[in-house]
């Protein structure tokens, strides 16, 4: 047992040397490998350096031989390129020598038809100008193409004022008047745009004034613009003028937008009102002088303002029309403007086209101010009425006056307003003395109605008023431009009004007091009275119709009253006519008897002449009374009423006090009429046709 013991480690020990000389043999014969492996490697590497080496010594050669040939290559191409260069820069410059002979044909044709054709050879030309100043001055080529573009300049500056000349029109009338038309039931208003130029043409003319700005250094093209256009704009407002004349003389009616026109050729608009002017006062007028108050024929001698026809209406119509079409035009043409003349030239050109248009308007209305003047110191004050449209439309539009001429000069701004002061001026005179002339008017006893009806001084002074009713804005302005009380005031429309109520309240003073002075002429009290009645009553009416009323109750609460009281007070100073007539039938110095008893001669006379004094006072009055005349129908059988029933009444108690007593054996003879006799003959007073 021990033995074996001690024989097992022993095993073990060589088993494991075994193992590890194994192990030491393997790494040996690694080692070996890898050894040759370093050892080709080695070699390899040697190998590959001498290649390189190689490789190296090749590539300096081969650079050394190429970079030599690279620069001469490239210096070759560089004087290459100078030579083109050098032949490019010879073309070009010859280019300029041959410019005037290449252009010469088309500058002298021109530019009409083929202006970009025209521009670009003015363009060669002025290159070559550039040129020869810049390196050959003293040059006779330079001449030669200054020449050349001198003359191109001229051909463009006269193309643009052919272009002008040739395609610039008149607007027609026709079409001026739908542009200042407005459709009040529209709410959307479609602008009638008026077209001075073809398009086109309009395009060639921007192009040659931007050349002319940019390259020609020349202004006068603007002169010429401005010199063409306002021929035109004054020649539109003049033929918008003839157009008025000439429909009136053909239709005896003048086109004006208050009529509803249908044209083919134009939009149909509904147009605006047209301003007022005195021939609805005339109408009014006519009518009352042949029917009355009450549309009876024959009821009053009313006669018409003289010199007021309608040629001259027609002269305010188209003088209001022209001021409405200068803004529309005008702004029309400074929208024209602005597209062909450069921005700070626009303002100054414009200023002088509109002036030769605006002047004439200027002293159109100055002509207008004139003739008013001149009529006022001959004393027609209706002839101021020619004003109030005028400077009613003049001060509409005056805002829009204004923004249109903004920019221009002081004096053009100002030329508006100055018309308007002259107007407001003359206007507010004649007013005044328009009041004291009905104030002062003489009582002329040829010129008095012998039938007690209006005088024609009342007509007038109300024809007059309703007038101002129709402008009395205008006319509360006129009369507050003359207060001086202060200055800084500024006058509201309320104020105006005031100022106008007072003087229609004075007007119709005046003319009250004229007209109880003139009754005085009557040597009839009662024609006196009916002739007051009549005025009184015609200005009340007239009042009342046309709504003057309202106007002077601004300023006299109680005139209707007032006015009835004086009526009411003329128709009893009438009636009293009568008394002689009803004082035979009343009982004073009539006899007193019993009934049966015989009356004694005296008292028979006393009975016989009560009838006598009775029928013949009332065949006398009737006589004259059926002469006289009261147009208002109502105040007329309402006076014929009231004193037919007194009469009636008084005559009836006074037949039946004498009904018992026999005082003539010829009673017929006395009692001539029977009470509805009576009434009849009373009821045909103030009837001339009876």
């Amino acid at each position: 047992m021990g033995i074996t013991s001690r024989m097992i480690p022993t095993e073990d020990a060589s088993a494991r040397k075994r193992e590890i000389e194994e192990k030491l043999k393997q790494e040996q014969e690694t080692l070996s490998f890898i050894r040759e492996n370093l050892e080709k490697s080695d070699q390899l590497t040697k190998g590959m350096v001498s290649i390189l080496s190689s490789f190296e010594s090749r590539l300096m050669q081969l650079e050394n031989s190429i970079i030599p040939v690279h620069k001469q290559t490239e210096n070759l191409q560089r004087l290459q390129e100078n030579v083109d260069k050098t032949l490019s820069c010879m073309d070009h410059v010859i280019s300029y020598y041959h410019v005037a002979k290449d252009t010469d044909r088309i500058i002298r044709e021109g530019p009409t038809g083929r202006l970009d054709e025209y521009l670009a050879c003015i363009a060669k030309i002025q290159k070559a100008v550039e040129y020869f100043q810049d390196n050959n001055p003293d040059s006779p080529e330079l001449n030669t193409v200054k020449a050349r573009f001198e003359k191109g300049k001229e051909l463009l500056e006269a193309e643009f004022r052919s272009l002008l000349t040739r395609y610039s029109k008149p607007v027609p009338p026709i079409l001026i008047l739908d542009a200042i038309s407005m459709d009040e039931e529209l709410e959307i208003q479609e602008d009638v745009v008026l077209e001075h130029l073809p398009e086109a043409v309009l395009q060639d003319i921007i192009c040659i004034a931007g050349w002319l700005v940019e390259y020609g250094r020349n202004q006068d093209f603007m002169n010429v613009y401005f010199q063409i256009r306002s021929n035109q704009l004054d020649r539109s407002i003049k033929g918008l003028k003839d157009h008025f004349r000439k429909n009136s003389a053909n239709s005896g009616i003048l086109y004006s937008p208050a009529v509803q026109t249908k044209r083919k050729d134009t939009p149909t608009k509904k147009a605006p009102k047209r301003p007022g002017t005195i021939r609805k006062a005339q109408n009014l007028l006519k009518q009352y002088s042949q029917h009355g108050l009450d549309g009876k024929k024959g009821g009053s001698n009313l006669t018409p303002l003289e010199g007021k026809d309608d040629v001259l209406d027609i002269e305010i119509d188209s003088y209001i029309h022209c001021i409405s079409a200068f803004v529309k035009l005008a702004q029309s043409e400074y929208a024209l403007l602005a597209e062909i003349i450069p921005e700070h030239h626009q303002k100054k050109t414009f200023d002088s086209l509109i002036q030769e248009a605006l002047d004439n308007l200027m002293l159109e209305g100055d002509n207008i101010v004139s003739a008013a003047r001149r009529a006022i110191m001959r004393h027609d004050y209706s002839a101021v009425l020619t004003i109030f449209p005028i400077l009613r439309h003049l001060k509409m539009n005056k805002a829009e006056f204004d923004s249109t001429l903004q920019g221009t000069a002081a004096s053009t701004k100002n030329k508006l307003p100055t018309l308007i002061t002259s107007m407001e001026t003359i206007g507010a005179k004649a007013l005044e003395e328009f009041a004291d002339s009905i104030k002062n008017d003489p009582d002329k006893e040829y010129n008095m109605p012998k039938d007690g009806t209006v005088h024609e001084l009342t007509s007038n002074a109300i024809l007059f008023l309703q007038q101002l009713l129709d402008f009395h804005e205008t006319a509360g302005a006129m009369l507050a431009s003359q207060e001086t009380s202060s200055s800084a005031i500024s006058y509201t429309s309320e104020f105006n009004k005031r100022l106008l109520s007072t003087y229609i309240c004075k007007v119709l003073g005046n003319l009250q007091l004229n007209l109880l002075s003139k009754s005085k002429v009557y040597e009839d009290s009662a024609l006196s009275a009916i002739f007051l009645h009549n005025n009184y009553n015609y200005t009340l009416k007239s009042l009342e119709k046309s709504e003057l009323i309202q106007l002077v109750t601004v300023t006299q609460k109680k005139a209707e009253c007032s006015y009835r009281e004086l009526i009411e007070q003329q128709i009893q100073m009438y009636q009293r006519s009568w008394l002689k007539v009803t004082e035979h039938l009343t009982d004073r110095n009539m006899p007193v008897f019993q009934p049966g008893s015989k009356l004694k001669d005296k008292e028979r006379q006393v009975i016989k002449d009560k009838f006598k004094g009775f029928n013949d006072g009332l065949e006398e009055l009737c006589k004259i009374q059926k002469g006289w005349a009261i147009p208002d129908k109502e105040q007329r059988d309402f006076i014929r009423q009231a004193q037919r029933r007194v009469v009636s009444d008084t005559y009836r108690a006074f037949l039946h006090r004498c009904a018992n007593i026999s005082f003539t054996k010829n009673p017929e003879k006395y009692h001539k009429y029977r009470p509805e006799e009576v009434e009849e003959m009373i009821g045909r007073l103030f009837d001339t046709s009876a």
